[in-house]
């Protein structure tokens, strides 16, 4: 169904629950943001959940003791079935429903659902060591038969709990006594996107009166760190971690890994309205694609260029309505260059004119969990009557002519921004978004 001309039941965000390397609290996440506060750090040596020396963003004061005495005491009975990413994402579903005011006692929890999205969980070295070792021949040979007999007996009895992508939903379903659609979604820096775009469809569809959406995710970890170097293109300069994330900026050499998580209160307008709800912004439109190309390859631009068009046409708005871009721009070359191109191929005579912001400059890539902490830097910088600034953005790249927001935040001109999200698989998504 395309609702372009009017969604039937309209949908609103009343509620903003954010985890993330520059503040856990809306209030504390908006003001290092407008202050240029970086959460990009080089991890400390007595850091067990991370990989010592690495710099990514990190949410510091997220640890194995705060999130039982502070983030998730009502959950501190599952907290040992909570892998650290499934720890975030529940962590800012709370979050989300005590900042929406939203009363658990006073709705309708059949018309409640869950759409959440994460990264595929992996489990840290330190967990699968025994088991592996039980595998070992006496010349220090790796054999993969006596796997059932001997290596999964030295596993935790609730390991696959612990690891599961689809976690974060049971455990938010679970505590909110959800009963309507719950559904989880793995793709990426596109997730986020996906996930909105999918709570708001189910609410629209009369199939819902709220939705709790949002994203958790990692690179940080330290098996996702090492596949990071792997498939991706990391920054190595300058020394400053801070400074090392530079979305659209000349200078760039890669990105720059993360974690942190996000999470929103969709609901009915009316619905909200009715219990005098806080509304933020509305939902009005959302787009994907994914294009790959005969030889294996992906082709980012179209795929995004795609993802934007199908969101305008259900949005119902022309590219000259959008106030600014928030976009997916990671800091490496050839995805920010491409994400230009597809932004000057959707926009047209309009996009040198439209401002665009990268937020990865100030918390890095936390893969899922990067595309609704970018949502929330929009939505609270509008609430502001501004757009949030890209950090160390300072040469300009004539591969990316675009009009990058960048020193401090920028008045903003209206409220209609566009998110772009998407993933090194040629998986795009796009949200539009108007504030109040």
């Amino acid at each position: 169904m395309n609702s372009s001309a009017s969604t039937r039941r309209p949908v609103v965000i009343t509620g903003i629950g954010v985890i993330s390397p520059i503040g856990t609290e809306v209030d504390k996440f908006w003001t290092n943001l407008s202050q240029g506060v970086s959460g990009v750090v080089r991890i400390p040596p007595d850091d067990p959940n991370h990989r010592a020396g690495e710099i990514g963003g990190l949410v510091a004061n997220f640890t194995d003791e705060t999130a039982k005495k502070e983030f998730l005491r009502a959950h501190r009975k599952s907290i040992k079935v909570m892998c650290r990413e499934i720890q975030l994402g529940v962590a800012s579903a709370a979050k989300a429903m005590e900042h929406s005011g939203l009363d658990l006692d006073a709705i309708d929890h059949q018309r409640l659902g869950i759409d959440f999205g994460a990264n595929l969980m992996l489990s840290p070295p330190s967990v699968l060591k025994d088991a592996c070792w039980a595998c070992v021949g006496e010349a220090g040979e790796v054999h993969a038969s006596p796997w059932g007999a001997l290596g999964l007996q030295n596993m935790e009895p609730l390991w696959l709990l612990k690891y599961l992508p689809n976690m974060p939903a049971c455990h938010i379903g679970i505590h909110a006594d959800a009963r309507g659609p719950n559904n989880s979604i793995t793709l990426d820096e596109a997730s986020g996107n996906l996930a909105l775009g999918e709570a708001y469809r189910v609410i629209d569809r009369n199939h819902a009166d709220i939705m709790i959406a949002g994203t958790t995710g990692t690179r940080l970890h330290p098996v996702q760190a090492l596949h990071s170097q792997m498939w991706h293109t990391l920054a190595d300069t300058p020394e400053d971690p801070a400074l090392r994330c530079r979305p659209f900026d000349a200078n760039r050499t890669g990105q720059v890994v993360g974690e942190g998580a996000c999470s929103f209160i969709l609901e009915e307008e009316s619905h909200a309205r009715s219990r005098g709800a806080n509304i933020l912004a509305t939902v009005i439109g959302a787009g994907a694609s994914c294009v790959g190309k005969r030889d294996g390859s992906v082709d980012l631009r179209q795929a995004m260029v795609n993802a934007i068009r199908a969101a305008f046409r259900d949005a119902g708005v022309a590219p000259d309505q959008i106030g600014h871009i928030n976009a997916n721009a990671s800091g490496e070359p050839e995805a920010d260059a491409a994400e230009a191109q597809a932004i000057l191929e959707t926009f047209g005579d309009a996009a040198a004119k439209v401002p665009v912001t990268a937020i990865k400059s100030f918390v890095g890539n936390a893969g899922s969990g990067c595309g609704t902490i970018e949502l929330a830097a929009s939505i609270c910088g509008l609430a502001h009557g501004v757009i949030p600034h890209t950090l160390n953005f300072a040469t300009p790249d004539p591969k990316c002519p675009l009009d990058v927001v960048h020193g401090e935040p920028r008045a903003a001109q209206n409220k209609v921004f566009l998110k772009i999200s998407c993933t090194s698989l040629g998986q795009a998504s796009a949200l539009v978004v108007k504030c109040d």
